[in-house]
């Protein structure tokens, strides 16, 4: 008998331990951050910078390559491809099929390098300019609001766009357009910021080790700072998410509000939260909504399969750098492979990846990786993923942070999981908007730009009716 209740207490001490240490555990991670002091004028460039003399003139910038440059390509891609064909019905899901290597190597030398001058053309129909932050070349394009009808009364109002990887200034061109174009969908006159991140295009790599995402989102504020808006909307996706998120943590008195295609959130609560909200959906999300996020089993397995490419690149991303800087038929295949699976998951089950099929064209898609390749940053745009996974920026737990920024999510079906609200609620306090789109994926600017720019309108006009969105 005094052995059964020995036993019975040792239960219960256990179970009132395991409780208590489970409570804590909640209570720390569910525990909001303060927000840390920053630098905001760090130099990032070449040398110890005692003798920099930041130069603030905002110069215009052609994107010209001669022909000597297009000829070297057009020579590289001539070279003998002898690969190694395919497993039997591998599809894509061993990486890029190399049967389709060939024909894609031959419309790009034969039918793409030809018509370079077009593609150049359409690359600078937009204004390009180039300017000094922090040590480093900034490029970005900034265009203003097509004339207004004079009877129109708009609000003013600077957007900075952000892009991310393997993507670039040229997910924007079919999303610009519309913000600039007055229609009766707004009233808004849209300044128009859209930069090169840094190591990205064509702008400058950072000479220093520590370059994260909240060294980032400091540049891209002081960018905007410099042309003279001292308030403006964010709105990004991949990385430019992420950095769009962190600007607004780190600079609400700028960030007039947020607007992503891709709300992430990734902290031990919002997991927590996320396998709560598993157990039964209904209570979380609409029926309809249910793939989006779960089954999370599914979710995972899908995640963990396509996350290569990450740790590679968090952890040694100069080696495979050197291997595709060196190689544009590597390269291609490399990015194009991110575009398959980025715009449909199902596409690693098709032998040609679905490339020839897709809402995004493939001189789109050549003309992304033409940047890549003529500004040589496929190797720095990489190291912003071992930066961003160092212990420098893991440190600050941005996500768990709050903005009262006001935030609006659009989800698109064929992106990668995202937490439900009730997970993002701890992060951003004031989520005004939330939509989800049957139709587009993680590239979403370049597959579906209409719907993502009624979906940004939406978010604005409920922006402004809250809110001073004046600059």
């Amino acid at each position: 008998m005094i052995k059964k209740l020995i036993l019975i207490n040792v239960r219960i001490i256990v179970a009132i331990t395991v409780l208590s240490a489970s409570i804590l555990l909640y209570q720390y991670i569910a525990q909001p951050l303060v927000l840390p002091k920053f630098n905001t004028t760090k130099y990032w460039g070449p040398g110890d910078g005692n003798t920099y003399i930041e130069d603030k003139r905002i110069r215009p910038l052609k994107i010209l390559y001669d022909r000597d440059t297009i000829n070297e390509l057009r020579r590289s891609l001539d070279r003998p491809l002898d690969l190694q064909n395919p497993l039997e019905e591998a599809g894509f899901q061993y990486g890029f099929n190399s049967r389709l290597m060939r024909p894609l190597i031959d419309y790009w030398k034969s039918i793409y390098l030809p018509k370079w001058k077009v593609r150049q053309d359409y690359l600078n129909q937009f204004k390009h300019f180039m300017t000094q932050v922090n040590g480093l070349h900034i490029h970005f394009i900034h265009e203003h609001p097509h004339e207004l009808p004079p009877e129109v009364g708009y609000i003013r109002i600077p957007v900075l766009l952000l892009h991310g990887w393997p993507g670039s200034i040229r997910e924007f061109y079919g999303f610009i357009p519309k913000l600039l174009t007055y229609s009766d969908d707004h009233i808004y006159g849209f300044e128009v910021v859209a930069p090169s991140l840094v190591g990205f295009g064509f702008s400058s790599s950072s000479s220093k080790k520590g370059f994260t995402t909240y060294e980032m989102a400091i540049v891209m504020r002081n960018l905007m700072l410099r042309l003279g808006y001292n308030r403006f909307i964010v709105h990004g996706g991949d990385w430019g998410s992420v950095i769009g998120s962190q600007m607004a943590t780190m600079f609400p008195e700028n960030v007039i509000g947020f607007h992503t295609n891709l709300c992430v959130m990734q902290t031990p609560l919002a997991l927590f939260k996320t396998m709560i909200a598993s157990i039964y959906p209904p209570l979380f999300v609409r029926k309809q909504h249910e793939p989006y996020h779960f089954p999370i089993t599914e979710k995972f397995k899908w995640l963990i399969e396509e996350s290569g490419y990450f740790f590679l690149q968090a952890t040694k991303p100069d080696t495979i750098g050197i291997a595709l800087a060196a190689n544009p038929v590597g390269l291609a295949a490399y990015i194009l492979e991110k575009f398959s699976t980025g715009t449909n998951i199902q596409h690693r089950n098709l032998d040609d990846g679905g490339l020839f099929d897709m809402s995004i064209d493939l001189d789109a898609m050549l003309d992304n990786i033409m940047i890549y390749y003529l500004g040589n940053k496929i190797m720095s745009s990489m190291r912003f993923y071992a930066e961003s996974m160092s212990r420098i920026q893991s440190k600050y737990q941005f996500d768990r942070v709050p903005t009262d920024v006001p935030m609006g999510c659009i989800r698109f079906k064929n992106d990668l999981p995202t937490p439900v609200d009730w997970a993002l609620r701890d992060k951003y306090r004031n989520i005004i908007h939330v939509e989800y789109s049957d139709r587009g994926g993680h590239f979403a600017a370049m597959e579906v730009p209409d719907i993502l720019y009624k979906d940004f309108i939406v978010f604005v006009r409920k922006l402004c009716n809250i809110t001073d969105c004046s600059n």
